[in-house]
C-alpha cells in the first residue's frame, strides 16, 4: 500500500481544489491524490491550525507540510515559514498553493524530516505527523527538535486520541522543559513542548 510519506507517490494524480476559512482568514488549496487528506481538510490538521501558537517575529517550521494547509495560514501571522515534505508530489503542491494564496513569506523545501534545515533554528516547529510512518519516525520528530528550536521554541504537533496521544505526550515529557495541551476535540489532541 503506497502512503503518503513515500518520496514518489504511485498513485495517478488527481486534484481538487478546496476552499477553506479559518482563523480569520479564507484560503484555496489544491490537493492531490498520494498527498495527504485528499479533497479535504482533515479534522487534526484543522484542529492544529486553530490552536497553534504564533507570533509576529517568529520563522516557523512546518514540518511534513503535505499540501500546505498549516504552513499557509501560519504565513499570515508570522515572519517567515519553511514548509518541509518528503513527498514530491506534496512539495509540488505545497508551492502552487503558496502562489495560488500569494504567499511572499514562505518556501517549500523537499527532503526527510529535519534535512532540509540542517543547521536551522526556529520559534516553532509544527506538525501533524505521518502516524501511519511509525512510532520510530515520531520519536525522532521529538528527540530532534530541540536541536531545531530556539531557547523557549514550542514543538506543536496533533495526535489522533486513540493513535498514541498518551505515548507522544510521554516522549514529549521526557525531551521538553514544559508541555501543555493546547486543544482536545474530533478525537484528536494538540500539545506543545517548550524548549
Amino acid at each position: 500500500m503506497p502512503h503518503y510519506y513515500s518520496r514518489e507517490p504511485q498513485t495517478p494524480l488527481r486534484t481538487k481544489t478546496i476552499e477553506v476559512c479559518i482563523r480569520g482568514h479564507c484560503f484555496r488549496f489544491i490537493t492531490a491524490s498520494g498527498v495527504f487528506s485528499f479533497g479535504k481538510l482533515d479534522k487534526g490538521t484543522e484542529l492544529l491550525i486553530e490552536s497553534m501558537i504564533l507570533n509576529p517575529g517568529w520563522r516557523v517550521l512546518d514540518l511534513g507540510c503535505g499540501y500546505g494547509a498549516i504552513g499557509i495560514v501560519a504565513s499570515r501571522f508570522v515572519e517567515h515559514v519553511v514548509m518541509t515534505d518528503v513527498n514530491r508530489r506534496a512539495v509540488m503542491i505545497a508551492r502552487k498553493n503558496l502562489k495560488l494564496n500569494n504567499v511572499r513569506n514562505a518556501e517549500v523545501r523537499y527532503g526527510d524530516l529535519y534535512e532540509p534545515v540542517k543547521g536551522e533554528k526556529f520559534n516553532s516547529i509544527i506538525t501533524n505527523p505521518p502516524v501511519h510512518a511509525g512510532k520510530d519516525v515520531l520519536e525522532r520528530i521529538i528527540r530532534e527538535a530541540p536541536l531545531y528550536l530556539e531557547d523557549g521554541g514550542l514543538l506543536q504537533m496533533v495526535i489522533k486520541t486513540k493513535q498514541g496521544a498518551k505515548w507522544v505526550k510521554e516522549v514529549m515529557e521526557d525531551t521538553f522543559a514544559e508541555v501543555i495541551e493546547l486543544a482536545k476535540g474530533s478525537g484528536y489532541r494538540v500539545y506543545a513542548g517548550k524548549k
